[in-house]
């Protein structure tokens, strides 16, 4: 689906805008840009997860390729140095660029020879294979690569100074060593000749972390040198990483990446209705994307345990875009035992009725500063159980869903309480961001929604119309939890704002009510169970619609709201300060377009709100969705490049689509 001719790759500015992007299932990753320019401090060959799934670190940035062919050379790379010089230009000899799979493909021209150029991680390891093809050419083509290492955290940034590392030849390779407690890197190829070295090149530039207010130059290690001919129809594979002795036999561990992909293809055929069998090849893709924010987070006892990366490429696993995702990426995709792994994990981490917020990527201790992860926990248990009926898990997990409404009934960590006077929930402390809206920057909370605000409550209604399902389909009592829904719904009440037209954004706040207008009302009628009146839900859907509703999702905040902010860039202090003011999130579209549905009752309409989310799936990160995009036209991409709630949602509400065709 994803194929560019030179009319993308040929253009420097065009390219390098498009990244990709490929996993290994544990929580390491490769990616860069269609020229091989680096623009991010993420970008890398190998960014290895060392404590999966995070303790994520750059080992190996970049690959200097040059070809010499018919007695000419060829410099295969691009970079953009500091000082605004660009050198080489090896993007000129891009003749095509696609996805096979989620495989990035390039085919660079020289001359009457096409070098084929593929780049994959083997799942469950850090380790990425970049393998050459020689598809075309008259005679021999030497192609020699420069690797560029380091070590680092995947957020940092380095300025080489005096640092020497240990670079030590071994057989068909070499193993570098950043520092005597350092995890080793392995760089190996399956032919030709290699040489050690010690070079530091400086100064990188990194585009768009200079947009971004950050460092945007940095310095890599030239470690070894790979030297090798190919004839027409020979192959070479290089190989890096943490493992001493990885698979060196490139065709191979090729093909398994590729039954890989196709497998999860089958997984998820298997498991359409017989009218929705063939489908169209984005909806392919992003289940293919799908499997790369899925990955291991083992415990004690529970070796198998697993998580979801919340976007690529700076975070990490998340309790609420957990939860959020996990109805599309391992429910919509067939993946049901996956699904299954992720409620029990997230189980054990349950503290005072809550789910964790994040986990950090070193060694601390979950954070549990989120009042809706946990309700969304109960919406992604009611997806998987309504698609698997399986009340052994349901039998499991029920005492700690118990639990957590108890907790909550009688409050827990900053000030998470039911209001009995009206069955809603509060929630929120000074200078604590709680709810999804939860940038903050130093002691500044952009969007503290302190009081009760309608999503929360929502899923709060739902959470319990849930339990008390959940109790009656294993025999438990229920009618205490129906009897807490009904006095919610009846408080729910309170969210209309009768002379706009729509709800209240949060009701109860220092301040008042809260009636600015923002997307989380679209919450009070896509979820499964609505508090509010058939034209209520139809007044809120025009509402967003009209001054929410964007090409890529719903905007943060209405643009005639004094606090809007279009665009999203800068330093931390003015991307933050826009990140819930105005700009746009992709994920929103998925409960915009069920809520469309509920109301219309129109599956053709509602899926022509996703054509432009499959346009984007050529563009910022190829072959995924990303996070967020500018609120003002022309809505560019910002964020993360892939985006695994923005994936998700497109996933369920093209399912639910499909259910009212």
């Amino acid at each position: 689906m994803i194929d560019f001719g030179r009319e993308i790759c040929g253009n420097i500015s065009q390219a390098t805008a498009r990244e990709w992007l490929v996993s290994n299932g544990i929580g390491g990753y490769a990616s860069g840009t269609l020229t091989g320019q680096l623009t991010r401090c993420y970008h890398g060959l190998l960014v290895a997860a060392l404590n999966p799934p995070l303790g994520r670190t750059l080992l190996l940035a970049k690959l200097e390729e040059t070809v010499l062919y018919d007695g000419r050379f060829y410099p295969l790379s691009t970079n953009h140095w500091a000082s605004g010089v660009i050198g080489p230009h090896g993007y000129r000899y891009i003749e095509s660029f696609e996805l096979e799979g989620k495989i990035p493909v390039w085919r660079f021209a020289c001359a009457d020879a096409l070098l084929e150029k593929r780049i994959w991680m083997h799942p469950g390891s850090n380790t990425t294979y970049v393998h050459y093809y020689l598809s075309r050419a008259t005679q021999p083509l030497t192609l020699t690569s420069k690797a560029l290492v380091n070590y680092r955290d995947h957020h940092g940034n380095t300025q080489a100074g005096g640092w020497r590392m240990s670079v030590d030849e071994m057989e068909r390779g070499c193993c570098v060593t950043a520092f005597p407690e350092a995890a080793s890197l392995y760089l190996f190829t399956n032919q030709g000749k290699v040489s050690c070295t010690h070079n530091w090149y400086y100064g990188f530039g990194l585009a768009v972390e200079g947009y971004r207010g950050l460092i945007d130059y940095e310095d890599h290690l030239h470690a070894a040198t790979f030297e090798a001919t190919l004839k027409p129809g020979e192959s070479l594979t290089f190989v890096a990483s943490t493992e001493r002795h990885p698979g060196l036999n490139g065709e191979v561990v090729l093909e398994l990446r590729r039954v890989y992909e196709q497998d999860l293809l089958k997984l998820w055929q298997a498991k359409q209705p017989v009218a929705r069998k063939k489908t169209a090849d984005w909806v392919n893709q992003l289940v293919l994307a799908a499997d790369q924010f899925i990955v291991n987070r083992p415990l004690s006892g529970e070796p198998d345990g697993k998580t979801i990366i919340a976007g690529y490429h700076w975070f990490g696993d998340w309790g609420r875009d957990t939860m959020i995702s996990l109805p599309g990426l391992a429910i919509s995709t067939g993946r049901w035992d996956v699904a299954r792994e992720i409620l029990r994990t997230f189980s054990k981490y349950v503290s005072q009725g809550m789910l964790p917020n994040r986990f950090p990527d070193f060694g601390k201790i979950p954070e549990y500063n989120t009042v809706d992860a946990t309700l969304w926990y109960f919406e992604a248990i009611r997806a998987y159980y309504e698609a698997t009926g399986d009340n052994s898990l349901l039998e499991e997990l029920f005492p700690v869903l118990a639990d957590i409404i108890d907790w909550h009934c009688r409050g827990t960590r900053y000030n998470i309480h039911l209001d009995t006077d009206d069955g809603l929930l509060y929630a929120g402390t000074d200078g604590v961001q709680l709810t999804w809206m939860d940038a903050k920057v130093d002691d500044w909370v952009v969007t503290p929604r302190i009081g009760k605000p309608i999503e929360v409550n929502a899923l709060w209604h739902n959470a319990l119309r849930a339990m008390a399902v959940f109790a009656d389909k294993i025999n438990q009592p229920s009618q205490e939890y129906q009897t807490k829904a009904e006095q919610t719904a009846a408080g729910f009440r309170r969210f209309w704002n009768e002379a706009v037209g729509y709800c209240y954004d949060v009701l109860d706040g220092p301040e008042g009510e809260d009636a600015s207008l923002r997307p989380n009302q679209i919450f009070a009628v896509s979820l499964p169970e609505s508090p509010l009146e058939a034209v209520e839900q139809r007044l809120v859907v025009e509402a967003i619609a009209q001054s929410l509703l964007t090409s890529h999702g719903l905007r943060s905040l209405a643009p005639d709201h004094p606090q809007y902010r279009g665009i999203y860039g800068g330093n931390q202090l003015r991307r933050d300060g826009a990140y819930h003011q105005g700009t746009v999130w992709g994920w929103l579209i998925g409960p915009f377009v069920l809520a469309h549905l509920r109301v219309y009752h129109d599956p053709v309409q509602a899926l022509s709100f996703l054509k432009p989310m499959i346009n984007h799936l050529e563009a910022h990160g190829v072959g995924s969705l990303s996070e967020i995009f500018d609120g003002d036209a022309p809505m560019n991409p910002r964020g993360c490049i892939a985006q695994a709630w923005t994936v998700a949602q497109v996933l369920q509400a093209w399912e639910a689509i499909g259910q009212h065709l």
